[in-house]
């Protein structure tokens, strides 16, 4: 225990000298976490929309007044002609042409149905597709309104009227950032550990001290654990600077128990620091390190559930989620930060990282050898 207290003195003493790590680990978070939940923001607004109205009708009216008061919509061009709306498709002015045919309102009355058109700019997918969604609910809703204001007594019975009140369990408000900021935490709290983790070993072999530590009677688990530690450290920290900044700058406030977070993110942080330190005991640069480190993190954001659902992934991508512990912290926070689960409801994803932790650092330890 003596050599790993002045290993862990050592260590602490090196990371707090170099206000270069310091900027990395406190700052980068801080600012990063302020910034990106106001970009991932998964609702659509502003799609411009252009209308071609053939029938100027009353019904017609309404349905664009509808579309426009959305508040997701904005109309482009009035035009009457269906190239002219293409050119602004092409021209990128336009997202989406709704057409409305010259019979739109005298069918509706006369045969009970209608035919829109509905042209979408699919160059962007995911405007494409939301905003396809977002105008075909409208056109529903519309169709709906209008249907209600045919029925009449006595074919209509009020006592069968069906009333559908949508409540939206666990964020109620449909605020996106509570959902993304948890993602994003665990994000940055990963970056912070693997990353620098994967630096330290290599920077000890770069400047040339790693030399005087393999003269010395240290043990492999003694000098993995001074260099874990450190980090697993500011990592807790760095987690609680960012539930900080959630509450304080997004309102997000835990519904779930704070020792069961913490708790969850000492396993997790055992495994990603370990995985760290395995990479840097196969590098033998600095610069080999960050790239293999960047490899992973990529792999680990998109395929770790935190912009795509794991559910709508291709079936070969979710067998690689199953062996990607971001996917796991990232559904733990959502479930303890959102629903407020706690020890029982997150047994299992606590047990596969507690595997990941042991096989990380156990092959970390295994493959450092003293001598180089």
């Amino acid at each position: 225990m003596r050599s790993l207290l002045f290993l862990l003195q050592k260590e602490f003493r090196q990371i707090f000298r170099d206000t270069a790590i310091l900027r990395i680990i406190f700052i980068m978070p801080i600012i990063q976490l302020l910034v990106l939940p106001w970009a991932a923001d998964y609702e659509m607004k502003n799609i411009n929309i252009s209308v071609i109205d053939h029938d100027h009708s009353p019904y017609s009216r309404q349905l664009i007044s509808k579309i426009t008061a959305s508040g997701y919509f904005i109309l482009e061009d009035y035009t009457p002609s269906y190239n002219q709306a293409l050119i602004d498709i092409e021209k990128d002015k336009s997202d989406l042409i709704l057409e409305i045919p010259a019979s739109f309102e005298k069918n509706l009355i006369k045969q009970n149905e209608s035919k829109l058109f509905i042209a979408v700019n699919a160059i962007n997918g995911v405007k494409a597709n939301l905003g396809g969604v977002y105008l075909s609910t409208i056109i529903q809703n519309f169709n709906q309104q209008v249907r209600s204001d045919w029925v009449q007594l006595p074919r209509f019975n009020p006592v069968l009227n069906i009333d559908i009140i949508l409540f939206n369990k666990y964020n109620p408000l449909m605020n996106y950032k509570y959902f993304m900021v948890p993602g994003i935490l665990v994000i940055l709290v990963t970056m912070v550990g693997s990353f620098l983790a994967s630096l330290n070993i290599v920077k000890e072999k770069e400047v040339g001290t790693i030399e005087q530590i393999n003269v010395t009677p240290i043990k492999k688990y003694q000098f993995i654990l001074g260099k874990l530690i450190p980090f697993w450290v500011l990592g807790l920290i760095v987690l609680a600077i960012g539930l900080a900044i959630s509450w304080l700058f997004y309102g997000i406030v835990p519904v779930g128990n704070l020792l069961v977070i913490f708790g969850f993110a000492a396993v997790y942080l055992l495994a990603v620091l370990g995985l760290g330190l395995l990479i840097s005991t196969y590098t033998s640069t600095q610069q080999q390190a960050m790239l293999i480190s960047f490899f992973l993190m990529m792999i680990f954001i998109l395929l770790g559930g935190l912009y795509t659902s794991i559910d709508s992934m291709p079936h070969w991508a979710q067998m690689i989620t199953k062996v990607n512990p971001v996917s796991y912290f990232i559904e733990v926070m959502r479930m303890v930060v959102l629903k407020g689960s706690g020890w029982i409801d997150i047994k299992n994803q606590l047990l596969i990282v507690f595997g990941f932790a042991i096989l990380l650092n156990g092959w970390a330890v295994l493959s450092y050898r003293k001598r180089y």
